[in-house]
């Protein structure tokens, strides 16, 4: 079989956000946009909680534009769902809505204490989308913990699914190079590349790429290579491409649907409890 991946160095994009079955990223199709909104509408109580005050955006699913940002806590992010006024932001939604969409909806901080701190930085996000481009050296101040992420991900952060892991698996900690907001092909190649593995790899059919215990994705292994036998977007930002033939990288591709409704944003912690090693075999 092909791999899908097999250019390291191609960008594609990620949208781990709230997708509906009409998005073109969307791979579950087995439901309605109105089912999936409407389960999307509230977080639960301990999610409210623990997101204190946060800011949101809109995004149009369309061309990626970022259209409204807001402040809040609790459900506020998804009061504009069922706004009827004749507000730009609302009309804005309506076009997604008839293009048979829905628009696509961030947390782009939160864990903010009051309401001025979340008035200020609201402020400065709405100012800064007038800039064309920024030349930041680092990511702002606890972004890793508290900054842009997917609608998914903030629930799979404070409220996970535990699952029992049923499959040949090959979890790999990511704790050190992952971040929210990561690309599709950055995910990819920083799960995949490279790793001090036995023959033993053989035996796992899927890799998970893990933080803190959260499956962020889910790749099926097509086969096994020395590292740096393909492009990797690591070596764009200087690491050594040289073949190395001590360690190991897989090619492979996003797995399928039911795989990843079954472990996606999953929290396995309990498998990785009894070892600090940053791979773990799970059924292999």
């Amino acid at each position: 079989m092909k791999s899908s991946y097999t250019r390291g160095s191609k960008w594609r994009r990620w949208d781990l956000h709230l997708h509906t079955p009409s998005s073109y990223d969307y791979v579950d199709k087995s439901i309605t946009n109105k089912e999936h909104v409407v389960h999307m509408f509230n977080f639960s109580q301990l999610v409210c909680e623990k997101l204190h005050y946060y800011i949101y955006i809109y995004i149009d699913p369309r061309n990626g534009e970022i259209f409204y940002v807001g402040k809040g806590k609790g459900n506020r992010a998804f009061a504009h769902l069922s706004e009827t006024s004749e507000k730009e932001k609302v009309k804005r939604i309506y076009a997604i809505r008839a293009s048979g969409r829905e628009p696509t909806i961030e947390i782009l901080i939160h864990g903010l204490e009051d309401e001025e701190t979340a008035m200020r930085i609201e402020a400065s996000v709405i100012d800064l989308l007038d800039i064309h481009q920024l030349t930041n050296i680092q990511r702002g101040y606890h972004s890793r913990t508290f900054g842009r992420m997917g609608i998914d991900q903030v629930i799979a952060t404070y409220a996970p699914k535990r699952v029992v892991v049923s499959d040949p698996v090959l979890a790999f900690r990511i704790n050190q190079t992952f971040h929210y907001g990561m690309n599709e092909q950055e995910l990819y190649d920083y799960t995949r590349h490279a790793w001090k593995l036995g023959r033993r790899r053989e035996q796992a059919r899927y890799a998970f790429a893990v933080y803190h215990g959260i499956v962020q994705e889910i790749y099926e292994i097509e086969k096994w290579l020395p590292q740096n036998s393909t492009p990797n977007i690591k070596h764009e930002r200087g690491e050594s491409s040289e073949v190395n033939t001590d360690r190991w990288e897989f090619v492979g591709k996003v797995a399928q649907a039911e795989i990843r409704k079954k472990y996606l944003y999953s929290d396995i912690s309990a498998y990785l409890r009894s070892t600090q090693q940053p791979c773990v075999y799970i059924n292999c």
